[in-house]
């Protein structure tokens, strides 16, 4: 841990090895100085056309400031040095260092062998895009088996020949799901890449041929050819290949053999993630984007851990403050079109409407009217069907129907269901309490909460903004 406290602070420190006199400082915060680079770094990213609510610079220098307040009053509260947090943040670390540690030129060469492997795999020969209609024979199938299946294949060849479709009888007749859900269509293979017996056959057709039905140890198998090729050159195909090893773990087997040649030449002093540690520091260093993109994601944890534990979980579970918080800011939650507060339910049987209304008239706290009617109706099989919510007019055809007797509208059952019931009432300016809007008013209150965090993070907290560096940002 302490290796690793160390790392972060030197990596993340005030005194920026990137500072220089072409990299202005744009703002201070807790004394910690940001610079026009990274304040650019963030703004740009934040602000791409894919952004809805793109803000201005200036906009957007508050916004920062008090990112980096809460980013201070995570750090003080020490929440980097939580485990959870160093799991996180070490994880997404060896994502974006460890690829970094293996050498270009050996990277290139796993791909030059790889590519040099398909040549000489091929010896000359094409690559070959077939397609085919598989009629599949059991190992253990009896002779009348066998020749029930020869005589399919025959079939279905004396169909093709007479005209029909290739990819339309491999989707409808090929025993080959994978293949025949795409009209039989094989990806591109190369000697060795597949049966003997249909390689052999395959590889005697030329583009648009089709075989007579042959046996492999699998089946049947009517191959048409769909294209040949020569292997492209290394260059046109150098991408995918190089996708192709990261997929298939070559990347990280080598960045876990250039973790293990540091080690060796530390003598085993410092562990795996010590290393990693002293190896991001080393190519921030040298990586602006690398820096602040770390340091991004570093703080970003931190800003989750504070917000989520200081004020939104508190918030959430602040039942007293939300329903005050409601009380004095009811009419922002006022409406203009009538809501139904309350539950339709669909019952099997018609007298247990009267039940189930007579039960949940007893109880005015309608939040547990779900769990009574599971617990007397629903216990040992689903006699009665809900659905609780706040409901629009307009929303539900039962709820039109019936609480608000709109004309046109038609009572609509669920299948073995036919009984329905409604208990709730209308709400015509706006919620009777907080729990009719409980997301809106939650959100809200917890808005309310972290404004007031802010205003005393300010208080502890300054920030200086140099108005002339900022003006120019993106424009120097």
């Amino acid at each position: 841990m302490k290796n690793f406290l160390l790392s972060c602070f030197c990596l993340f420190s005030c005194s920026a090895v990137f500072a220089q006199q072409n990299d202005p400082v744009v703002m201070t915060v807790a004394g910690e100085e940001i610079t026009r680079s990274e304040f650019e770094y963030n703004f740009n990213k934040n602000n791409s056309d894919a952004v809805i609510d793109k803000k201005s610079i200036r906009e957007y220098a508050d916004l920062y400031a008090v990112y980096k307040m809460k980013v201070h009053a995570a750090l003080d509260a020490k929440m980097d040095t939580l485990s959870s947090f160093q799991k996180e943040y070490r994880h997404y670390r060896d994502l974006q260092i460890r690829p970094l540690l293996v050498p270009e030129v050996v990277l290139e060469k796993q791909c030059r062998d790889y590519y040099n492997g398909m040549l000489s795999m091929l010896d000359g020969k094409d690559l070959i895009k077939p397609a085919h209609i598989l009629v599949l024979v059991p190992q253990n199938a009896s002779m009348q088996v066998q020749e029930q299946k020869r005589v399919l294949a025959d079939s279905i060849y004396n169909v093709l020949l007479q005209g029909g479709n290739f990819e339309e009888l491999a989707i409808r007749k090929s025993d080959d799901a994978q293949t025949g859900r795409n009209g039989g269509e094989l990806p591109w293979i190369g000697p060795g890449n597949t049966l003997k017996e249909f390689e052999d056959v395959a590889y005697s057709l030329q583009i648009g041929e089709m075989s007579k039905p042959f046996l492999s140890p699998v089946g049947y198998h009517i191959v048409k050819m769909l294209d040949r090729k020569q292997l492209e050159p290394f260059d046109s195909l150098h991408p995918q290949i190089h996708k192709f090893m990261e997929h298939r773990g070559v990347h990280e087997h080598l960045a876990s053999e250039a973790l293990d040649s540091i080690s060796r030449k530390y003598n085993g002093e410092y562990s795996v993630d010590q290393i990693l540690d002293m190896e991001t520091e080393r190519l921030c260093e040298t990586n602006l984007d690398l820096r602040y993109l770390v340091k991004e994601y570093h703080d970003g944890l931190l800003l989750y851990e504070l917000c989520s534990t200081q004020i939104w979980e508190p918030a959430k579970k602040d039942t007293l403050g939300i329903e005050n918080y409601f009380k004095i800011n009811k009419k922002q939650y006022a409406w203009e079109t009538p809501h139904f507060s309350g539950m339709v339910f669909y019952c099997k049987e018609k007298a247990d409407v009267k039940l189930v209304k007579k039960l949940l008239s007893k109880e005015n706290d309608d939040s547990k009217w779900i769990a009574l009617v599971r617990e007397q109706f629903n216990k040992d099989s689903v006699t009665v069907r809900m659905d609780k919510r706040l409901f629009v007019k307009g929303e539900n055809n039962n709820v039109d129907a019936v609480v608000f007797k709109e004309k046109g509208a038609e009572i609509k059952v669920i299948e073995g269901y036919p009984y329905i019931g409604f208990v709730g009432k209308i709400l015509k300016k706006g919620p009777a309490k907080w729990t009719d809007v409980s997301v809106s008013v939650i959100q809200n209150f917890q808005k309310s909460c972290e404004d007031k965090y802010v205003a005393e993070l300010r208080k502890k907290y300054p920030v200086v903004i140099f108005e002339d560096v900022l003006s120019t940002v993106n424009n120097h």
